[in-house]
């Protein structure tokens, strides 16, 4: 099958290597010419024109663009070209109600939008990726090689899970879910590391965690790996950054009425992370010394 990547980075390049190692034909096309350039495997063009030109219709055009703007940018300057029964696929970490909103504008045109919710990190060209997709059954049964050719295996780790917006709900939903498990993970480690006295081998534990543990799980496979390679975490700042895909999941859970403590609060532990300069943690030391004359340290 035929299709065009939009957006070379790392993972739309990874992504568009797989298809091809798959026995798809794809044509990439990133703006800058540093990405077509870092693309040496594939066939490159220079201009979203020359992409639709050089896919047979009807075309399927792959969205590997950053979440919000950009995507609306690039289907601004896509849906022009394109022709009623096309398929455009955003793969990227949109919010679901943006890809419900452009899917109804593509649907104006007779275009079918795909929101394709996407896991599996650089890693996915060796292992395959997570695909939870939203939008027109049809269209996606269309697309259904594509699907089957970045899976992990043709009839697992993919699926059509509803109408628009759905595959990026599930995809938010999943990255809340993360939050609190990398969160469950690094305390747990953090408790072993602080207890001095049992002189505990991190990675060691880890790895025997991996078999036969109800924790197992890719993320400690991640784990021990980086124990190994550097114990004491050296070099690592403490800042730890988020995609906006927790946010959207706690204010969904808001809206929802529906209780997501663990979630809520491994978003709250990432933003703290970033206090250089806790202002809150001060008034807490002013406090207590206010309350029950307790010391505070100076700095």
């Amino acid at each position: 099958m035929d299709i065009g990547m939009v957006g070379l980075g790392r993972m739309g390049g990874n992504m568009a290597l797989r298809l091809k190692r798959g026995g798809h034909r794809v044509v990439g096309y990133d703006p800058g010419a540093a990405g077509r350039g870092a693309a040496a495997e594939l066939e490159t063009v220079d201009s979203l024109e020359a992409l639709v030109a050089a896919l047979p219709a009807p075309r399927a055009i792959w969205l590997m663009v950053p979440a919000g703007a950009p995507v609306d940018a690039t289907l601004d300057l896509l849906l022009p070209l394109l022709q009623p029964g096309d398929v455009v696929v955003d793969g990227g970490n949109s919010n679901y109600r943006d890809s419900e909103r452009r899917a109804a504008r593509c649907r104006d045109a007779g275009v079918h939008l795909l929101d394709c919710g996407t896991s599996g990190g650089v890693w996915g060209l060796q292992e395959g990726y997570s695909l939870m997709v939203g939008g027109d059954p049809g269209a996606a049964a269309r697309l259904r090689p594509v699907f089957e050719s970045l899976a992990p295996a043709p009839d697992r780790g993919w699926g059509h899970v509803g109408p628009s917006g759905a595959g990026h709900f599930a995809k938010m939903v999943h990255n809340g879910i993360e939050y609190g498990m990398m969160q469950a993970y690094a305390e747990g480690f953090a408790i072993m590391q602080r207890k001095e006295s049992m002189a505990l081998d991190l990675a060691q534990v880890a790895r025997i965690w991996q078999h036969g543990s109800v924790v197992r799980s890719w993320l400690l496979d991640l784990a021990a790996d980086a124990l190994e390679r550097n114990p004491g975490l050296e070099g690592i700042a403490p800042y730890v950054s988020d995609s906006g895909e927790g946010r959207w999941t706690v204010a969904e859970a808001i809206e929802l009425d529906v209780s997501a403590p663990v979630i809520t609060l491994s978003l709250l532990e990432r933003l703290r992370s970033r206090e250089n300069d806790s202002y809150a943690d001060k008034m807490l030391a002013a406090l207590r010394q206010g309350f029950g004359g307790h010391g505070v340290r100076s700095g």
